[in-house]
């Protein structure tokens, strides 16, 4: 059996260090030959390097680079620094190149693992969703691989039939920690609150997304690039157990289901070996217990993120960008104290709707004017991403006066 080389992006976050423990306990199927971190937790990276041997890692600033040296001393890997180091690891010699880079920064990897023909397994939503079809276009066929459970998920029930024989995307969302509220209930949520998941463990950014239903959006917009299915055909419901990753409905009145409990590990495991299954990567379902699960449709007056996604992907172009880094920014500012949990959302409708406008002078203003899908490129989908996320920092500024 071939050992699968892999490099990954994004180590010492929750998708990277489960990464870790897939190929852990693997060994004989998966050799790490690179790692990417951002360079806040050394520590852990340091341990990283010593329990996997990479040949290279890559990080952001000099200062990081400087504090590994002191962690690992003589052992010390080859070290790729500057902001660009992801990237050029993104385009070494390897068999897959798993993205767990947090936001937009994760884009040019996107490209760069796409351009180099290697299988790109994808837990950075963000590339592809303000990358649009600059990152559809790129990719060969089954090149493209989801790391997000819902659309593992997808990717596996539409095994059960053709293209053509899909009626629509069923996406499932746990409703987060504030399903069945109303938006004045939501008033005074604090930051604990918001990361309080009832069901994941995750980083703060998403953690807070799924609070607000903006990840839900976001997966959203990538369930339509990766699967060409139109934003009208893909529904979401509330499933609070997590058990059901998502559905396909078929035209015959079929619905496939791909059901497991919630652990990332076995969408993480599939995409690094997919289309093969790796055995023994998470406990299944249990069927010798009661159980029952359950869904219910989305509150979109309460929760509009999916809503403003659906608006911001039936635009496309550098409409998602600006979705996606104005949101970026009011979570930071609501983590700060700056604004309360329901400006999150009305900040982000506040900045795609200047963008949509098209009021403002584009070479006065980069960034700030949509650019449709046909004129889109990297450039174009940055400064969009960098004038969004100004935008929201100065609307959440204003707010906190």
């Amino acid at each position: 059996m071939d050992v699968r080389e892999v490099v990954l992006l994004g180590s010492t976050g929750s998708i990277g260090t489960q990464t870790l423990d897939v190929v852990s306990r693997n060994r004989d199927r998966f050799a790490i030959t690179a790692l990417s971190a951002a360079g806040s937790r050394i520590d852990l990276l340091a341990q990283q390097v010593r329990d996997f041997s990479p040949k290279v890692v890559a990080l952001p600033t000099s200062e990081a680079a400087d504090a590994l040296r002191k962690a690992l001393g003589t052992d010390c890997p080859e070290l790729s620094v500057g902001p660009d180091a992801s990237t050029e690891l993104a385009a070494a010699d390897c068999d897959v190149v798993l993205n767990a880079i947090t936001g937009a920064a994760g884009l040019r990897p996107t490209m760069a693992t796409l351009a180099r023909g290697t299988t790109l397994a994808l837990a950075n939503k963000e590339s592809l969703v303000i990358g649009g079809r600059l990152v559809t276009s790129a990719a060969a066929p089954g090149q493209l691989v989801a790391v997000d459970s819902e659309h593992s998920a997808f990717a596996q029930a539409l095994r059960a039939g053709r293209a053509d024989e899909v009626r629509r995307l069923i996406l499932t969302a746990s409703g987060g920690p504030f399903r069945g509220r109303t938006a004045d209930q939501l008033r005074d949520v604090t930051v604990a609150q918001a990361l309080a998941h009832p069901n994941w463990s995750m980083g703060r950014v998403i953690t807070i997304n799924s609070s607000t239903l903006v990840n839900k959006g976001l997966e959203l917009l990538e369930a339509h690039l990766l699967y060409d299915v139109a934003l009208e055909d893909i529904t979401v419901v509330v499933h609070p157990q997590s058990i059901v990753h998502s559905m396909v409905e078929y035209v015959d009145g079929s619905t496939i289901a791909q059901a497991s409990p919630p652990d990332m590990r076995l969408p993480i495991g599939l995409a690094l070996t997919w289309p093969d299954r790796l055995p023994d990567v998470a406990a299944p379902c249990s069927w010798t217990d009661p159980t029952s699960w359950t869904f219910e449709p989305l509150d979109n007056e309460t929760f509009p993120a999916v809503d403003l996604a659906r608006a911001a992907g039936a635009a496309a172009g550098t409409a998602p960008a600006v979705y996606n880094a104005a949101n970026e920014a009011a979570v930071d500012a609501f983590c700060e104290g700056r604004i309360g949990f329901l400006d999150i959302t009305a900040t982000v409708r506040i900045v795609l709707d200047e963008h949509l406008a098209q009021t403002v002078d584009v070479k006065s203003t980069p960034g700030a004017a949509w650019i449709a899908d046909g004129d889109l490129s990297i450039q174009a989908v940055l400064a969009a991403d960098s004038w969004g996320r100004r935008r929201a920092e100065a609307i959440t500024r204003k707010e906190s006066e």
